[in-house]
């Protein structure tokens, strides 16, 4: 398992140095960066979409839904595009592929072709994050490899927190095709440099046959769960038919999936790569912690502009701090994690997110802009000492030939959480709203002086009424919100314990070793 290269390997060319080297990791950084922020920019436009498109914000809801559900099928298909075509070009197609489909994203005129450009981007944007992630530590010296991961994991978490922010802004200022037309000249311009910088990194491809099968089975499964995770709050989850059908056609192709991919020669997605005890349980504490890192994200937008008065854009700029910070500490985390066992700072990196996120849980209704700012900017001196080094644990401890496929089903995993995340935090918060709303009727205003004070102010009943019950909503939204928080703080305590299971990493990640 020790690493035996002393530098990257490549077969057209000697390896990049100096400006050339960055400016390669600049390009695929950029590219994993634009990749992430399509899955949230988005987010904040579908009633500006909709609208323009003839469609109930409902139908519009597909032009995210349509995003994920593609690029969650291509992502665990990574490796195995990387070993038959190559991982340089595989990287600079869907690179170029993504830039196409943003122009028809942008030049759509009816929901159902923008949707249709949406899925091709999806499916384009996929292989773009864990390429970027492996030809980034193969493009490094090893000794170096900590920088490499750094930068990675800053855009993956940085790019979802800019998304609502600069997907609003452009909404709000000009129009909403120009979220999917800014993305051409970064995508064109990557995918040309990236290949003129990269191909003398290409390695030796393999023609193993088609796992036609195993790639049907793969559509079937994920598709049925992305649609479900997506669609479950709208459609009342399993009081729905049809979220049933998804649900049984997900588990029951998930089985099959297992059966046929672990008994197949040349699987289409070779989960052997879980038989390496350090990459699973790196795998897993990813999983919870940025399962819990976007549950607590995308809660507090949804708090902030539903009942604490900021606009979208405000909002944003908040939440933006976390990430803000997160870049400030990222080269500490980075160099520490070359220098000491990656499992403790993974631990006080996710023990110190819980207890900001516990912190959290005492909010009130008349906090101040700084009194919510100030533990997000917390929050994101957490960030790097979690992501970075379970990063680098998790590819250190599989095999080189191994690095493409395990990054694709590291990211894919990670991806699936997320969204698991966002449906239950959107369902839990509101369930919690509801039940403390019934509980605090109950409790508020026995006597009626309440009601009888506001009514002699001048007030008439019934907007005393209305009052009264915005009161006790405004309450029953901050008990949820607290509430939810203490969950995701709990999620973030056990994700933390989980990486003890880990066995202590025996190498680093060696870059020169990259490969299929």
């Amino acid at each position: 398992m020790g690493a035996t290269n002393s530098g990257p390997l490549t077969i057209g060319g000697k390896p990049l140095t100096g400006g050339m080297l960055w400016l390669a990791a600049i390009v695929l950084a950029a590219a994993n960066f634009v990749a992430v922020l399509d899955m949230t920019i988005a987010n904040v436009s579908v009633p500006s979409i909709a609208g323009n498109l003839g469609a109930t914000t409902s139908q519009g809801t597909w032009v995210i839904t349509s995003y994920a559900v593609a690029e969650a099928i291509t992502v665990p298909l990574t490796g195995w595009l990387a070993a038959r075509f190559g991982a340089v070009r595989v990287f600079a197609t869907a690179m170029g592929l993504f830039g196409v489909a943003s122009l028809l994203c942008g030049l759509a005129n009816s929901l159902g072709f923008l949707v249709f450009a949406r899925i091709l981007q999806g499916f384009a944007g996929g292989p773009l994050m864990p390429l970027s992630q492996t030809l980034l530590l193969r493009i490094f010296p090893p000794h170096m490899a900590p920088a490499a991961i750094g930068l990675w994991s800053m855009t993956t978490l940085i790019a979802p927190v800019l998304g609502p922010i600069v997907g609003g802004y452009i909404c709000d200022q000009y129009s909403w095709h120009w979220i999917f037309l800014i993305n051409i000249p970064v995508a064109l311009g990557c995918a040309f440099a990236a290949w003129k910088l990269l191909k003398r990194y290409e390695l030796p491809l393999l023609k193993n046959p088609i796992d036609k099968i195993g790639l049907l089975i793969l559509f079937i499964w994920v598709g049925a769960l992305q649609l479900m995770l997506d669609e479950g709050k709208q459609l009342d989850w399993f009081a729905s038919p049809l979220i049933v059908c998804l649900a049984v056609v997900a588990v029951v192709g998930f089985v099959a999936f297992l059966i046929w991919e672990l008994h197949e020669e040349h699987p289409i997605v070779d989960l052997r790569v879980f038989r390496h005890r350090g990459f699973t349980m790196s795998v897993l504490t990813i999983s919870l912690t940025f399962a819990a890192f976007f549950a607590a994200n995308v809660l507090t937008p949804l708090w902030l502009q539903s009942f604490m008065g900021y606009t979208a854009t405000e909002s944003g700029l908040t939440t933006a701090w976390t990430g803000l910070f997160a870049l400030m500490v990222a080269p500490m985390a980075a160099g520490w994690s070359a220098k000491m066992d990656p499992r403790k700072l993974i631990f006080m990196g996710v023990i110190w997110l819980g207890m900001v996120t516990f912190w959290r849980t005492f909010s009130t209704t008349d906090m101040g802009y700084w009194s919510i700012a100030v533990p997000l900017m917390f929050m994101g001196w957490g960030l790097p000492f979690f992501f970075i080094p379970t990063t680098g644990l998790a590819l250190a401890s599989v095999e080189p030939r191994e690095m493409d496929n395990a990054a694709g089903l590291m990211n894919f995993l990670r991806t699936l959480s997320g969204a698991a995340a966002v449906s239950l935090v959107n369902t839990g918060w509101e369930n919690a709203t509801t039940r403390n709303h019934a509980e605090l009727v109950g409790l508020t205003d026995r006597t009626g002086e309440v009601l009888h004070g506001l009514e002699a102010s001048g007030m008439a009943p019934e907007a005393a009424l209305r009052a009264l019950d915005g009161i006790v909503t405004g309450q029953s939204v901050m008990l949820a919100t607290n509430q939810v928080m203490l969950v995701i703080a709990v999620c973030f305590v056990f994700a933390a314990c989980v990486i003890w299971l880990a066995p202590k990493p025996s190498r680093v990640v060696a870059p020169g070793e990259g490969g299929h």
